[in-house]
């Protein structure tokens, strides 16, 4: 019996962990611990009930305003625990968070085998996305297993000099989530909530706003709100929907800027079911999110990416996807010309999807099960 250890700190690594603990459950052979450092553990333990799981062990970690530098200094010890008390055959992370870098490098401290999950993802500066092109670059030198989400992915790991052998194309697990929880609402049609719901009777065509990347914090996200309230100003008839992120960095210039506009709604942090539904309803997303990069293409919406550069150009080289930084001007362009422009807007709904096909999970199961020989004996 292989024993796998699952390690989620933020919603984004349970959406996208759920389908594989699921899958390793399923698996004949595997025994599967899910374990959440709690970093973001509201928002993250609400993702995982979403799929019908709860964690196994939760390590909470977080404190009030606690640095990187505190923040990892407390994942070391508590993961390094969870290590000696359980004594995994594998330790399995997802994505570039603080809790990836820290569980990789104990579980290599340790001599557990590491398999990463969306692996080979890189943005080429260490500046941005900070500090996660670190996290998974340090995650990447110590896996043993690197389950890339697409073949540009895998082709940053080879020219870093990865084994072929070890990196195997498996789609992104996130797509496998979306594609479950959306078949799910579309046949649901559950509410939103009130106020949710009000605005959308009176907004059908309205824009979903996600921000929350640290290197937006400050003038970047000053930006961001002032662009919002003169597009909102400039079409009157469409709605602008912003479920703003707990950090006080983020809530502070939405509020200040955004408040009090009759077509401006923002909203506490949706739950990724209700988030869902709205990224399919919505006309277009603005965002700088990772996983709504992925997301949005599968569901045929157009994203904005409020970012200077990505490690998904995928997206980008398709046509769904288009960056336009923290740049006032340019998301005003940007967003004006695909509320107005219907052809503009269909070409970037009809791109192709190059993020996966649902099956993602299924094919890191299968790896796990027969690993390289050179892995067999720490696994």
């Amino acid at each position: 019996m292989t024993h796998v250890a699952v390690f989620v700190g933020t919603r984004p690594e349970g959406v996208k962990m759920a389908p594989v603990v699921r899958a390793l459950r399923e698996a004949p052979g595997f025994r599967c611990t899910l374990i959440s450092t709690g970093q973001h553990r509201e928002m993250l333990e609400r993702a995982l009930a979403d799929f019908g799981l709860t964690p196994d062990t939760d390590l909470a970690v977080m404190q009030p305003n606690q640095t990187l530098a505190s923040l990892s200094s407390r994942l070391f010890a508590r993961i390094d625990e969870a290590f000696e008390t359980l004594k995994p055959d594998w330790a399995l992370v997802q994505g570039d968070t603080t809790t990836v870098m820290v569980a990789a490098l104990c579980a290599f401290y340790r001599g557990v085998a590491v398999g990463h999950v969306e692996a080979g993802l890189r943005s080429h500066d260490l500046q941005a996305p900070f500090p996660e092109e670190m996290n998974r670059r340090v995650a990447g030198i110590v896996s043993g297993l690197h389950f890339a989400p697409t073949q540009g992915a895998a082709d940053n790991l080879l020219r870093e000099g990865v084994d072929p052998a070890r990196i195997h194309v498996t789609g992104n697990t996130g797509i496998d989530a979306l594609m479950r929880i959306a078949a799910e609402v579309r046949a649901e049609a559950p509410s939103l909530g009130d106020a949710v719901d009000g605005f959308l009777a009176r907004f059908p065509r309205f824009v979903l706003i996600t921000g929350h990347r640290r290197e937006n914090f400050g003038e970047g996200f000053q930006n961001i709100c002032r662009a919002i309230a003169r597009l909102a100003d400039a079409h009157p008839d469409t709605g602008f929907l912003y479920p703003v992120h707990l950090n006080p960095r983020v809530r502070e210039p939405v509020n200040a800027i955004l408040s009090g506009r009759g077509n401006a709604l923002l909203t506490e942090p949706q739950d990724y079911r209700r988030f869902v539904a709205l990224m399919d309803r919505a006309h277009l997303i603005l965002s700088d999110s990772g996983g709504v990069q992925e997301e949005a293409p599968s569901l045929g919406k157009p994203v904005l990416v409020m970012r200077d550069v990505t490690e998904r150009p995928e997206g980008v080289a398709a046509g769904c996807a288009e960056l336009v930084g923290a740049d006032e001007a340019r998301i005003v362009e940007r967003v004006g010309a695909l509320l107005t422009d219907a052809a503009q807007h269909a070409r970037m709904a009809q791109a192709q999807n190059p993020y996966g096909d649902g099956r993602a999970a299924g094919r890191i199961v299968a790896a796990l099960a027969n690993p390289p020989a050179a892995l067999r004996g720490a696994a």
